[in-house]
């Protein structure tokens, strides 16, 4: 069993792969760029004009949240040659930012000892609780481990709260806490970065707490979806986590005409995003307080669990088939398939569900966001 490792390229790189992003890439990383920008920004406008706000601008040298949202994802594109590389992301701009950026992908560089001291940057984007039974984030061991998200947030907490010093062996500082707090909050409310599934040697789902030598799927990153209906054909047949990160999220912007040229596309597409973010502000989202016992620190854990549901109606709604290992190009040994999508009992299309599902979580995602961060910075 071994926890899925984050595709090591950006999916969120400005200047071009954005436009692969949206249209051709079936890179797993979260939310896309699209999804983690809309929470970024709602949160910035419950922010606005508010002590914790002014903070955040400080602390960010003046960067929205919503441009802050995408740089965990797009440092990963630093993962192959490294910051120093002529042809890597930076952010001059913010050259303090930049700086610190460098010293914590150099802490936590790309790693695939999942006994290593030192982590890899990828593992703090995800867990993995089998979506087997009804189990929850605290109920077993496996697909979980200190450096994972439900451990990172309140980390990146502490960091703000002045608990967790700056100078830190994973070089967090206040800055990069607020960063990394407004990806991974997106990441959290993404329902396959929180729960997956295992399989037996015969490729049948199962308990890996009951069950030996158990592969899983890589969060669905080696699962190839075959829905029935929806969307785009790119969309139907995506991997599975790609569907999750980006085609749930343009699903719920008007289609795009194939007639158009990219840079059409990008402008129809920001003028949908942003008319998204004024009806999410101003609809306050439904049950996205936490009961008032429970902590700040606790709060990671309780959305894992929350998500935990809609993780595992992810999986059941499909049927898995050819099921077998797949040794990747790092030599991990993973799951891998076709899921077909099922008749379901409520008569209610995959796309559908997972738009509808999608469209519940951004603003819930945006609005904590904004509450983490007054909390941690008051």
């Amino acid at each position: 069993m071994s926890l899925h490792p984050m595709a090591c390229v950006s999916f969120s790189v400005r200047c071009g792969l954005l436009f692969l992003a949206l249209f051709g890439a079936n890179i797993a990383l979260g939310y896309g760029p699209v999804g983690h920008e809309i929470i970024g920004a709602i949160a910035d406008q419950k922010l606005a004009n508010t002590p914790a706000g002014e903070k955040v601008a400080a602390l960010l040298d003046g960067m929205t949240l919503e441009k802050a949202s995408t740089i965990p994802d797009e440092i990963r594109g630093w993962d192959k040659n490294g910051p120093d590389d002529p042809g890597a992301i930076h952010y001059s701009a913010h050259p303090k930012i930049d700086a610190q950026l460098r010293d914590y992908w150099h802490a936590n560089p790309p790693n695939k000892d999942l006994n290593s001291a030192t982590p890899s940057h990828h593992w703090f984007h995800y867990t993995d609780v089998p979506v087997f039974g009804a189990e929850k984030y605290g109920d077993g061991k496996i697909g979980r481990s200190k450096w994972d998200i439900v451990h990172m947030i309140p980390y990146c907490i502490g960091v703000l709260k002045g608990e967790v010093p700056e100078d830190n062996p994973r070089k967090i500082t206040k800055p990069l806490a607020v960063i990394l707090l407004t990806h991974f909050v997106g990441d959290i409310h993404q329902p396959l970065h929180v729960g997956a599934e295992f399989f037996d040697k015969e490729g049948h789902a199962a308990n890996p707490n009951q069950t030996a030598d158990t592969l899983e799927d890589q969060g669905g990153n080696s699962l190839t979806l075959n829905l029935a209906s929806g969307g785009t054909e790119l969309a139907r047949h995506a991997k599975f986590h790609g569907y999750w990160d980006s085609e749930t999220v343009m699903a719920n912007l008007p289609p795009m005409p194939d007639t158009l040229s990219k840079e059409e596309k990008h402008a129809k597409i920001e003028a949908a995003k942003k008319d998204l973010i004024r009806k999410f502000v101003a609809h306050e989202p439904k049950d996205w307080r936490l009961p008032s016992n429970v902590g700040l620190k606790d709060y990671a854990e309780a959305w894992a669990n929350e998500i935990m549901p809609i993780a595992r109606e992810a999986h059941e709604r499909l049927q898995f088939k050819d099921i077998a290992p797949k040794t990747m190009d790092d030599g991990t040994v993973v799951a891998a398939g076709i899921l077909d999508e099922k008749k379901s009992a409520d008569g209610v299309s995959y796309y559908d569900w997972s738009a509808r599902i999608v469209r519940e979580e951004l603003p819930k995602a945006g609005w904590r966001l904004a509450d983490v961060l007054e909390q941690a910075l008051r």
